[in-house]
């Protein structure tokens, strides 16, 4: 089994910043690559930023340049550094952990989620 649990959401200015963080326990190994993904709603979920467990990131067209995903593999932790937030940021934020499985379909665990918000 695989915990997540995220914090740091809120309610911010357009313009100013958010730092989420996601903490894993449980079976989770620092081999997962780990990711954020967001839902707005109405909408699908998409992500947002993703991270292997080698340090390669990976990063929505939307948030390049503004956001910056981040791990600490002795924490079982990963950020994500919001920067520059605008309305279209607002949605809930879900961390994510993926399980890597030779010959089969990786294995997904999500957070509960934590609430952004940028009033337009």
């Amino acid at each position: 089994q695989v915990q997540l649990v995220e914090s740091g959401g809120g309610l911010v200015q357009p313009g100013g910043s958010l730092r989420l963080s996601c903490v894993g326990s449980g079976s989770i190994s620092n081999l997962y690559t780990m990711g954020w993904y967001r839902q707005a709603p109405g909408k699908q979920r998409e992500l947002v930023a993703s991270i292997t467990s080698g340090g390669s990131t990976n990063y929505a067209d939307s948030v390049k340049g503004r956001f910056t995903i981040s791990r600490d593999n002795a924490k079982n932790k990963v950020a994500l550094q919001m920067n520059s937030l605008k309305p279209e940021d607002t949605a809930a934020y879900y961390c994510n952990a993926r399980r890597p499985r030779f010959g089969d379909r990786p294995q997904d665990s999500w957070g509960q989620g934590t609430q952004v918000t940028a009033p337009s």
